[in-house]
C-alpha cells in the first residue's frame, strides 16, 4: 500500500471503500473489472501463506520446553527457584527487543531472510540449553534464545501482507492464528507425553525443529517480492512518528492486557469454583478447535460486508459476553460456552487488527510497523499478571471478569471513533 490515495478513492459503495486498509494496488488480483472475488479458502490462498502457515504450526508444535527450563536449571543446573525466576525474566524481557530487531530486518534485509535468521537463532539457543554444562551458560543461552524468539513474527506477518490483498488478509490471519492456537494445545500434550525423558533432550527435540522449519521455509518460500535496502535507511523511526500506528497500539494494549487476564485468570477462577484440574486443558482445546472450524465465518457474505473496524466492533461484543458468562459460570458446560463465545470473539479481532496495521503501513516499512504494534502483547504480559491476581485476591473472580467486559465494552463502542480518526489521513 501506498499514502497516494486521493480522497475521490474513498467515494463509491461503502462495501468496495470500506476502510483505508482495505486499498491496495490491483497487482494482487486477478480479477480485471475490479469485481468482488470469491470469499478466500485456504486452497485458494497464495501458496506462500500456506506453507508459512504449516512451517509455523511445525514449529510451534515443538515449542513446549519453555515449561521446562525452570526445572532444567534447578533440577538439572543447581539454581535456586528465586534464581530460576530471575532467568525466566530475563528471557521475557530479552524478547521485546527481539520483535523490534525482527521488524527492522524484516524492512531492511526482506522478510525471508529475516524469517530463517530468527529460526536458526533460535535452534542455536536451543541446543546451547541442551549442551549448558553450567548454570551461567544456561543463562546466556536463555538470553541469546529471548532475543531471537520473537524475531520471526513481524517478517511472517508481512509477508501475509505482501501476498494477499486487505479482502483476504482477515482469512490469511485468521488461519495463521488458528493453525498457532492448535499447535500450542498439541504442544502441551506432547510435552506431558515426554515429559519423563532427560530434559535436555527436549531442547534437543525443539531445536530440530527450529531447524526443520527454517529448512521447509528457505527451499519453499519465495524469495521476496520487493527491494527493502534502499528504503529502509530512509525514516527508520516512521512508525513511532504515525499517529494512527500509535492509537492502533495504546487500543492494541488494552486489548491484550484482557486477554492475558483471561488466559492467567481462568485456570484461578476453575479453581476457586472447585472444578477439576483438567477443566482449564480442556476449555484451552476447545478454544483452539473453535478458531479453526470458525475459520468459515470470516468468509461468509454478512461478515464480508463488514469493514474491519466493525468486524472489531462484533469481536469485543463477543469476547465481552464470554467474559460476562465467566463472571457468573459454577460449572464447566457454562465456562464451556463463554469460551466458545470468546474464542469466535478472539479470531475477528486478531485477523481484523494485523489487517489494518498492514494496511496503513508502507510496504517497505511493514514489518517495523506490525513489530511496533506486536509490543502490546509484551506491554499486557508484564501488566496482567499484577492485575489480574490483584483484583482476584482482593475482589475476586467476578470482579475481575465484570471488570474485564467493561474494558471490552469500551472497546466495541471505541471502534466507530477509531476508524474516523484513521481513515480520513490515508
Amino acid at each position: 500500500m501506498t499514502h497516494t490515495d486521493t480522497p475521490g478513492d474513498l467515494q463509491g459503495d461503502p462495501r468496495d471503500a470500506r476502510d483505508s486498509a482495505l486499498r491496495v494496488p490491483p497487482t494482487w488480483r486477478e480479477a480485471r473489472d475490479g469485481a468482488r472475488q470469491a470469499p478466500a479458502t485456504w486452497r485458494t490462498l497464495p501458496g506462500t501463506v500456506r506453507i508459512l502457515v504449516i512451517a509455523r504450526a511445525v514449529n510451534r508444535l515443538g515449542a513446549f520446553t519453555l515449561s521446562f527450563l525452570a526445572v532444567v536449571l534447578t533440577v538439572e543446573l543447581g539454581a535456586t527457584v528465586a534464581q530460576a525466576g530471575l532467568v525466566m525474566a530475563g528471557f521475557g524481557v530479552a524478547t521485546i527487543p527481539s520483535r523490534m530487531f525482527g521488524g527492522h530486518l524484516a524492512d531492511r534485509l526482506g522478510r525471508k531472510r529475516t524469517i530463517i535468521l530468527g529460526l536458526t537463532g533460535c535452534a542455536v539457543g536451543q541446543t546451547w540449553i541442551a549442551l549448558a554444562s553450567t548454570l551461567w551458560s544456561a543463562v546466556m543461552a536463555a538470553i541469546l534464545l529471548g532475543l531471537m524468539f520473537e524475531i520471526y513474527e513481524p517478517p511472517s506477518q508481512a509477508v501475509i501482507a505482501d501476498v494477499t490483498s486487505p479482502e483476504d488478509r482477515p482469512t490469511a490471519y485468521g488461519l495463521l492464528g488458528a493453525a498457532m492456537a492448535a499447535a500450542a494445545v498439541a504442544a502441551g500434550v506432547l510435552a506431558a507425553a515426554v515429559s519423563h525423558w532427560d530434559l535436555r533432550w527436549l531442547f534437543a527435540i525443539d531445536a530440530a525443529s527450529c531447524s526443520a522449519c527454517a529448512l521447509l521455509l528457505a527451499i519453499a518460500l519465495p524469495a521476496d517480492r520487493f527491494s527493502f535496502q534502499g528504503k529502509a535507511r530512509v525514516g527508520r523511526a516512521e512508525g513511532w512518528k504515525d499517529g494512527r500506528l500509535l492509537l492502533l497500539f495504546a487500543v492494541g494494549t488494552v486489548s491484550a492486557t484482557v486477554f492475558m487476564a483471561l488466559m492467567l485468570g481462568l485456570p484461578l477462577t476453575l479453581i476457586e469454583r472447585g472444578l477439576p484440574s483438567y477443566s482449564i486443558g480442556l476449555i484451552l482445546a476447545i478454544s483452539a478447535l473453535v478458531l479453526v472450524a470458525a475459520q468459515p465465518l470470516q468468509r461468509t457474505q454478512r461478515i464480508r460486508n463488514l469493514d474491519n473496524f466493525q468486524a472489531m466492533t462484533l469481536g469485543y461484543l463477543l469476547l465481552t459476553a464470554g467474559l460476562v458468562i465467566n463472571a457468573v459460570a459454577t460449572n464447566l458446560p457454562v465456562f464451556i460456552a463463554a469460551a466458545v463465545l470468546w474464542s469466535i470473539g478472539d479470531l475477528f479481532l486478531l485477523s481484523r487488527a494485523f489487517t489494518i496495521v498492514a494496511g496503513i503501513a508502507p510496504e517497505h516499512a511493514r514489518g517495523r510497523y506490525l513489530a511496533i504494534y506486536g509490543l502490546s502483547w509484551g506491554i499486557a504480559t508484564a501488566i496482567a499478571p499484577l492485575g489480574a491476581t490483584q483484583l482476584l485476591t482482593h475482589a475476586g473472580p467476578a470482579l475481575l471478569w465484570l471488570t474485564c467486559a467493561l474494558a471490552a465494552t469500551a472497546l466495541a463502542a471505541l471502534q466507530p471513533a477509531l476508524r474516523r480518526r484513521i481513515t480520513p489521513n490515508i
